[in-house]
């Protein structure tokens, strides 16, 4: 069955009534005209489909139309998608590009208006997309938010730009995401009463709750990268109205495992009503962004998923505006053939160009954090050959190298703590938000190899092990694949194994290199222009005096 006008009886999972009934729905052309409590003999589960409530549809490294493949599978039949990581590349540009991919496939993609591009001046960046550029993009239709304002600090401060860009917002009466990993009490509070209603990057259940104190919605992050649901989800207890579910990041090989079913499964498992959870994953989002998503109500979209019960949680069948797009863990939708688009300068380099001659005994060091966005800064004693700072895996104190891919330029040298790998290197020009070059290496002749292997494709990620490589090019600004998804996914888990191969027990590894570039998260991260400190938002030096 693959039409518009169908049938389907089942236990009807109401979550605006919050009630649960057997009984049977009428669709007629994509639309629910009827639903009838009454006896039937089907035993399976009939609900609205799931929505990511934000996620970076770039970070799976696929386009639109092919994420949509792939997530209809776990029964996501919507996304908040939030676009800045082609935004930083492509500015309004890519966007575009984003929305004209997502209406070419059978999915509902809401995309937001990055807010922050570029999201620092204290790196380079493809783009800047200003307040007229903000006009431009929330006065579209398909433009349903301005996606999150990282620039906490120029809210607070009443930066006149920043303070512009949500002026525009509450212009076209469109919400604002927010980014304030951390921000608690007074400035908090300031925070959101500029107009900024959700984040997305609480770590603790306290800052939770103080920005929930204030208004503020809360999203439970569960990505490949940084994990908070453990954490955070028992919010679910007094705040579920205020609460929704997202993934953020999601890498492609995660994304052919699960999607925002593993977020249902996980609360419902740990004794939540599913009434209540759903009502996270699928109310909130569609009342808070004002989505034209179903929720199965007569008059709604058909835009239903069918499961097995609401404990196990296996989806059977998906459906979008009543055509089934997925059945029994298999995609029936097709693949959208794309041209790239990018923009990619970079020049290669030498072992030469990435020497770091020794100022002092000891050096700040990036300690990564497995599942968080979060750094440390560390004191190092410094290990040297021929007056050059190097990588020590003894201590797993490795060189972390960015590279500008805009134009040719130097690039900039840091050292990262928590990687380790005992030999090789491995390298992104996925690195947010800015999207230049990333490395990190047991050695500068392994990290100029792996900078250089991107520099030939301009953009993908790449691994070398000694004679040995390994590379994924990324023909769409350096971020994604034009590909079929499942491909992809499994070239991904083949790197990313090798990668752990190498010695690094992250979870994520590739995920987690991408991050540390992101100047707007605390401690230290290294941008193509050197090492910053998130906590003072300025420059500061690899070396300690």
């Amino acid at each position: 069955m693959n039409t518009a006008t169908f049938k389907l009886s089942g236990n009807i999972v109401d979550i605006v009534q919050q009630k649960i009934f057997p009984g049977t729905l009428q669709v007629e052309n994509g639309i629910i005209v009827s639903i009838k409590e009454e006896a039937v003999d089907e035993s399976n589960y009939i609900l609205p489909g799931l929505i990511d409530s934000h996620i970076h549809i770039e970070s799976s490294m696929l386009i639109p139309s092919e994420f949509a493949r792939l997530a209809v599978v776990h029964g996501t039949v919507a996304t908040v998608s939030d676009p800045h990581e082609i935004g930083n590349v492509l500015g309004i540009d890519g966007i575009r590009f984003m929305i004209r991919n997502g209406l070419k496939t059978h999915f509902k993609f809401y995309f937001g208006a990055s807010s922050c591009v570029p999201a620092t001046t204290f790196e380079t960046a493809g783009a800047n997309i200003g307040v007229d550029g903000m006009d431009e993009l929330l006065q579209m239709n398909e433009i349903k938010y301005m996606s999150e304002m990282m620039n906490y600090p120029g809210v607070l401060s009443g930066d006149p730009e920043v303070m512009a860009k949500i002026a525009v917002a509450r212009k076209y009466n469109k919400p604002v995401d927010g980014h304030a990993p951390g921000l608690r009490g007074d400035d908090a509070r300031r925070y959101i009463e500029a107009g900024i209603s959700t984040d997305h990057e609480c770590f603790t259940i306290e800052e939770a709750l103080d920005k929930l104190r204030y208004g503020m919605k809360i999203l439970i992050r569960e990505g490949s990268a940084a994990k908070n649901f453990e954490a955070l989800v028992d919010l679910l207890q007094d705040h579920a109205d205020h609460v929704m579910f997202c993934s953020d990041d999601r890498h492609p090989n995660d994304l052919v495992k699960e999607h925002v079913n593993s977020f249902v499964k996980r609360a419902v498992g740990k004794g939540y009503d599913p009434l209540r959870v759903l009502r996270s994953c699928i109310y909130n989002p569609v009342k808070h962004y004002k989505l034209d998503v179903g929720l199965l109500q007569a008059g709604d979209d058909a835009d239903l998923i069918v499961v097995n019960d609401l404990y196990d949680f296996d989806v059977l069948q998906t459906y979008i505006r009543g055509r089934k797009v997925a059945e029994n863990g298999k995609t029936l939708l097709d693949s959208v053939i794309e041209q790239p688009h990018n923009k990619f300068h970079a020049e290669k380099l030498t072992a030469e160009d990435i020497r770091l001659i020794p100022e002092s005994e000891h050096i700040r060091v990036i300690e990564a954090m497995d599942g968080q966005l979060i750094t440390h800064s560390l004191s190092e004693a410094i290990r040297t050959d021929h007056n050059n700072a190097i990588s020590d895996t003894a201590k797993d104190v490795l060189k972390l190298v960015v590279l500008n891919r805009y134009q040719p330029a130097k690039p900039a040298v840091a050292f990262i703590k928590s990687f380790g790998l005992k030999r090789g290197a491995i390298a992104s020009s996925v690195a947010h938000d800015i999207h230049n070059i990333i490395a990190v290496g047991t050695s500068d002749k392994e990290i100029v190899e792996a900078i250089n292997l991107l520099v030939e494709c301009k953009g993908g990620i790449s691994l070398v092990d000694g004679p040995e490589n390994m590379v994924i090019p990324l023909h769409v600004a350096g971020l994604m694949s034009t590909h079929d998804g499942y491909q992809v996914a499994s070239l991904y888990d083949a790197i990313d194994k090798k990668a752990k191969s190498l010695g690094s027990s992250l979870n994520a590894p590739f995920m987690t290199l991408s991050f540390m570039a992101l100047l707007v998260i605390p401690d230290l991260k290294l941008s193509d222009k050197g090492l910053f400190d998130g906590r003072r938002f300025q420059f500061t030096s690899v070396f300690r005096n």
